[in-house]
Parts: structure tokens; C-alpha cells; sequence
């Protein structure tokens, strides 16, 4: 399951989108909870956003339960998810992520594209309370063996899924868009420790 992945490198067409943090940090493990970048289109100009990883619709009262994921499978029926397919998408800018396999002793990978920065398919949802609206978002994810994986956009296929003209048919479609070929490299155990948010996570196995 995509439960861990990192941005820490970024260009400076990138930096200079509406809605960069000024004192946006590099960070070589972001996992659920954590404060995110979400990329999205408002009034058909792109705009960046800090939000949280766990979708937090305003109607939730368990706020334990914010699911970091929706299943492409299923993104467009369950009601968690379903009016945020529709109306609420956006894309988490990342350079890779991290993905553990095994059985008795489970050995972190670290899983990137040819392209140094890539895009995460998303839902998000604001939550407003007095005085503030807070904004959510959600992975959508693809199986892969016994994995999840993020599903991945590339230009047109961002564009596309970014835009709110988009129809219900051609989103289907976009769940289904052909994946880029992934560049894997065991790591050591750093990365295990979720606290750790440094380049030691990238570590290489001995």
C-alpha cells in the first residue's frame, strides 16, 4: 500500500506555481497524517495547497477515521469518495515512494519514475470549523500483485484529470491510464522508522 513517499527535489517552474510555500521544506517521508502539497485547477489556474494526507469530508464525526486512500476500483461509488471523484481532484506532486515486500522481515523499496517528479491521482475534501476551512486529500490507488500502488499521471493525463469539464466516461478512463515503468532500489531500515524524515531514509542496502 502506498502509505509512505517523499518530496524533496522540485524545479523552479514548479516553486514558482501560486500557492508554493514560501517555506516549503524538502521531506524524504510523508506518511498519513502529515501536512501535503495538492495540486489543483480553481478557475482554470493551477494553484498549490498545504492539506492534510487523510480525507476529512464535513460531515465525518470520527476524525480517527480519514482514509489516506480510494481504491480506483471503487472511487466512484463508495460514498466516502464518491462526490469528490466527481467534483474535487487534484494530483500530490512527489519523487518516488516507498514500498515494503516480504513475509517474515519485510524490506523497504524505493520506487521512482524516469521523470523526477511525478503525480499522484487525488481526492480532496475541505473541512471547515469556526474561523477556518481545513483541506484534505486521498491517493487514489491501483493494485500491483499484493500491493497498492498511487496511480500515476502523466501531462495529459493530469491535465485531464485536473480539469472540472471532465466527463464521468473519460475519468473512468483515466483510472485505467497505462503506468510508467518503475525504477526500484532496495533500501537499508532507516526508512522503517516513521519519525525520520531525513536522506537517510534513502539509504541504500549493503
Amino acid at each position: 500500500m502506498c502509505g509512505r513517499y517523499a518530496l524533496f527535489r522540485w524545479s523552479s517552474t514548479f516553486a514558482s506555481l501560486p500557492g508554493f510555500p514560501a517555506d516549503q521544506q524538502p521531506h524524504w517521508s510523508l506518511a498519513p497524517g502529515a501536512s501535503v502539497l495538492l495540486l489543483r485547477q480553481l478557475e482554470d489556474k493551477l494553484q498549490l495547497s498545504s492539506v492534510r494526507w487523510g480525507l476529512t469530508p464535513a460531515w465525518l464525526t470520527d476524525l480517527t477515521r480519514t482514509p489516506a486512500q480510494a481504491r480506483a476500483e471503487t472511487v466512484a461509488e463508495q460514498p466516502m469518495f464518491r462526490d469528490a471523484f466527481r467534483l474535487r481532484r487534484g494530483v500530490l506532486p512527489a519523487n518516488g515512494f516507498y514500498e515494503w515486500r516480504g513475509t517474515a522481515r519485510k524490506r523497504p523499496y524505493w520506487m521512482t519514475a524516469e521523470d523526477s517528479l511525478v503525480y499522484f491521482a487525488a481526492i480532496w475534501e475541505a473541512y471547515p470549523v469556526p474561523g477556518h476551512t481545513y483541506l484534505s486529500a486521498a491517493v487514489v490507488t491501483l493494485p500491483a500483485a499484493n500491493q497498492r500502488r498511487p496511480l500515476m499521471l502523466g501531462q495529459a493525463a493530469m491535465t485531464a484529470w485536473l480539469d472540472p469539464a471532465t466527463s464521468p466516461t473519460e475519468l473512468q478512463a483515466l483510472l485505467a491510464t497505462p503506468q510508467p515503468t518503475l525504477r526500484e532500489r532496495a533500501l537499508a531500515t532507516f526508512v522503517n522508522d516513521p519519525k525520520l524524515d531525513a536522506p537517510e531514509c534513502l539509504t541504500p542496502v549493503n
